[in-house]
């Protein structure tokens, strides 16, 4: 989804998130959405409980059917996976092309395209640390 928009939707998540949960109820659902945010150019809902599949896609028909969100550009809504941390040490802080920082998109490209990784969604971006001032070394931390 583009960032433009989430953003759209954002602006009016408040009517969003009472609607979503008249959606929730009629379906006799026991779960409400509690609060709508843009993360990674991704619209976020944040529930009271875990939802099911029938909640997801109650969710996502609603989402399609509103007037500001492009559909051609919409991805399946999912739940996060196991909420998890995995720290990654003794990267170095500066990129060997450019000879600047490492970013969170490098590490990011570099994680797709290693095998252990393979299935595996990030729940938000890797955050880039460095070791210590005079130090060349990074830690990368991983939500997954």
């Amino acid at each position: 989804m583009s960032l433009n928009n989430a953003n759209n939707f954002v602006k009016e998540s408040s009517i969003y998130i009472a609607i979503i949960n008249k959606t929730l109820k009629v379906i006799k659902s026991d779960v409400m959405a509690d609060f709508i945010w843009v993360e990674n150019n991704s619209i976020v809902i944040s529930t009271n409980k875990v939802t099911n599949l029938l909640d997801l896609q109650t969710i996502k028909n609603y989402i399609k059917s509103t007037y500001s969100i492009e559909t051609d550009q919409m991805e399946s809504p999912r739940l996060l996976q196991l909420k998890s941390y995995l720290k990654l040490i003794s990267i170095p802080y500066f990129s060997e092309k450019t000879n600047s920082c490492i970013t969170s998109d490098e590490v990011d490209n570099i994680l797709k395209n290693t095998h252990i990784f393979n299935n595996v969604v990030l729940a938000s971006k890797p955050r880039v640390i460095k070791v210590s001032p005079k130090s060349n070394i990074a830690i990368v931390w991983i939500d997954i």
